[in-house]
This record gives structure tokens, C-alpha cells and sequence, in this order.
């Protein structure tokens, strides 16, 4: 079996296509095709706007800025989630409250976050792990009753559903990453969704040094950046989008594989809950205490598999413990476990059925 690689963008010939076209025009910057795509995704996500920008945490950046949310106020976030989650909040000076996720799903424990809010709090950023919606209806309720903002990270989960309604769409903000390891991939890119008019007119002024998009004389309204999506990028993922229905379809099966043959009594396989479908970013398993995180993803690499952990437990990583000193082992054992026991499978729309079977056989003999 050749090295089956943790991940592995699903590009064709007609995407490659599709970008050559843009770079040989010469119109590389933002332009008719980032309009096209950001229609499109509108359309997909059944929201009323969708901006594309550089990069997945620019999305968050400009979430938390759109809403005046800065120095002095609490963000809560999950403390299980790849470190841009918080790094957003810290990057505009507000201040991450970390609340661990049920062990079971991997995204935020809804039942802990009331706990967690102060008269200074003024959002919620729940992560929707892996490519699983969290309990975004009850985080919703949570935040009506408390008046705060919810811009929903869907990093990992264009896609995915709770009682059928796609995650982007519960939120104030929808926040969406293209990087290599998602469903569909731009090498770098996000899309912020909304249905905020006032609140949409504001990022779009913020990805572009803040120019008045309003008005046709060039006039800055705002200190902004360049967080501008190219031409050529999404030209590059469009035609994926089209595609994304199939390559979660895929996915699945590749998931289904998995289900029914891991059967290593050390692993602990992902749940999906009543009312949830999952759109597979990560086949994240749990390893037995038995088992050393480090020692199996050597011994899978040894075998030609490509793995990893997951994510972090960002309370954990060394800017985070320094600044809150966090007593992470007791207050979000979740997340530590999450962190130190989980494993991350090969699973994308490239994969073969022979390589996931090849896998799961392997997982088996640890």
C-alpha cells in the first residue's frame, strides 16, 4: 500500500481549468468570479449574504469587529477547537472564556456555558468539531435569553445540519474556512455568511482597507485590511462547491467503512447524534489510556497511514496557560482527553474504498 496521506484536496482538471482561465486574463484580484462564489455559497447556505475573504480566521476577525466587540468584553469558546478559535478573540482584545465539549460529540457542552457568562460577556463562538453541528439550537436559546452575539465557527462543517437547517445560518455570523484540509478548498480562503445587512456592509468595508462599497468614489469609512479573497481562488473552488453534495455523499461511505469494520475494543469510534448529520473533516477517534497518542501515529506511519490529533485543547498551549493559568486537567478534563487520546483518520473525497479498509484492518492490530 503506497502512504495514504492524513488529507488530500479533492481538485480536478475542469477546477485547474477554471483558475488558469482567471490567471491568464489578468484579472487576478477580487472580481466576477468571487462574486459569482459568493453568491453561490449565499445560495447554498440559504442565507441573504456571503463574503469571501483570505483566510478562515479573518472570517472570525471580522465577525468579532463588526459587532464592536473589543477590550474589556468575554467570548465564549469551546476549549477544544484548533487555536484561531481563540486567537480571533484575542487578536481585538477581548478576552476568551473556555468551556470544555461533551466528550461524546467533541463540540461545546451547551449545559455549561450559562455558568460561564459575566456581565461582561457579549458572544459565543461555538465550533462545530470535525464536521458535526454542536447543539447550535440550544446555544441560540442561550444566547437570546442573555443578548449576546453567536457567530457560529463551521470551519470543519459546510454541510452539515441540525433538524435539517445548515450550520451558518443559526448565528449571527456563519464563519467558514476553504483551507486544504475541508470539503472544498480554495489553498487558502473563508466566507463569513449572514443575513445582517448593516452588519455585512461592514465586513465587506473591512476586507478592503475599508473602502465605502456603497459609493463609487473611492472613500475610506473604516481602518480595515487587506483580507481580499482572489480571482483565480475562487474560480478555483467553485466548480468544487457544485460538487460538494457528492463528495459528502463519499465521504460518508468512507465513514460507513469505518463504522462497521474498526472493531478494536482500544477505539472509541465518533458519535452522531438523533437530528445531526456529519459532514466528515476528520474521522476523530478516541485511543484507550492504554495507548500512547504519539507512539500509534508513528506506528500508522510506519504502515503508509497518515494521522494526527485533532485539535488542541487551547487552554493548554503555552500562550494561553501563561496568560490564564488555567488548571486545564480539572476544569476541562474533556477537552485534555479530547487533546491527548484523539486520533485523526485519512478520510476525503480521494480516498479509496481498498485504503479505508487497508486502515480500519490496520487500526484493528494495534
Amino acid at each position: 500500500m503506497n502512504f495514504i496521506p492524513l488529507a488530500r484536496p479533492g481538485i480536478n482538471e475542469s477546477d485547474i481549468q477554471r483558475a488558469v482561465e482567471v490567471i491568464r486574463s489578468g484579472m487576478l484580484v477580487q472580481g466576477k468570479n468571487v462574486n459569482a462564489f459568493e453568491h453561490a455559497f449565499a445560495k447554498f447556505i440559504k442565507v441573504n449574504h456571503a463574503i469571501a475573504l483570505s483566510n478562515g480566521t479573518a472570517t472570525l476577525h471580522l465577525a468579532l469587529l463588526a459587532h464592536g466587540i473589543g477590550k474589556g468584553d468575554e467570548v465564549i469558546v469551546p476549549a477544544f477547537s484548533y487555536v484561531a478559535t481563540a486567537n480571533a478573540v484575542e487578536l481585538v482584545g477581548a478576552k476568551p472564556v473556555f468551556v470544555d465539549v461533551d466528550i461524546s460529540t467533541f463540540n461545546i457542552d451547551a449545559k455549561q456555558i450559562e455558568e460561564k457568562i459575566s456581565a461582561r460577556t457579549r458572544a459565543i463562538i461555538p465550533v462545530h468539531e470535525f464536521g458535526l453541528a454542536c447543539d447550535i439550537e440550544e446555544v441560540c436559546r442561550i444566547a437570546v435569553k442573555n443578548n449576546l452575539i453567536v457567530i457560529e465557527d463551521a470551519a470543519c462543517a459546510l454541510g452539515a445540519t441540525q433538524n435539517g437547517k445548515l450550520v451558518g445560518s443559526f448565528g449571527h455570523f456563519g464563519s467558514f474556512s476553504l483551507h486544504p484540509r475541508k470539503s472544498i478548498t480554495s489553498g487558502e480562503g473563508g466566507v463569513l455568511t449572514t443575513n445582517d445587512e448593516n452588519t455585512m456592509l461592514k465586513v465587506r468595508a473591512l476586507r478592503n482597507h475599508g473602502i465605502d462599497t456603497q459609493q463609487t468614489e473611492m472613500d475610506f469609512i473604516e481602518a480595515g485590511f487587506n483580507y481580499r479573497m482572489t480571482d483565480f481562488q475562487a474560480a478555483l473552488v467553485s466548480g468544487q462547491l457544485e460538487r460538494l453534495p457528492s463528495i459528502l455523499s463519499y465521504k460518508n461511505e468512507i465513514a460507513a467503512i469505518y463504522f462497521s469494520e474498526i472493531k478494536n475494543p482500544l477505539i472509541s469510534l465518533p458519535v452522531v447524534p438523533a437530528g445531526f448529520n456529519h459532514t466528515w473533516q476528520t474521522f476523530h477517534v478516541l485511543i484507550g489510556d492504554n495507548l500512547d497518542q504519539k507512539k500509534v501515529i508513528a506506528l500508522l506511519k510506519e504502515r503508509n497511514i497518515g494521522s494526527n490529533y485533532g485539535a488542541q485543547c487551547i487552554p493548554a498551549q503555552t500562550f494561553y496557560k501563561r496568560k490564564y493559568n488555567h488548571e486545564v486537567t480539572t476544569e476541562f478534563p474533556n477537552a485534555c482527553r479530547a487533546y491527548t487520546k484523539g486520533l485523526a483518520l485519512p478520510i476525503y473525497d480521494r480516498l479509496t474504498k481498498e485504503e479505508a479498509f487497508y486502515i480500519a484492518n490496520t487500526i484493528n492490530n494495534l
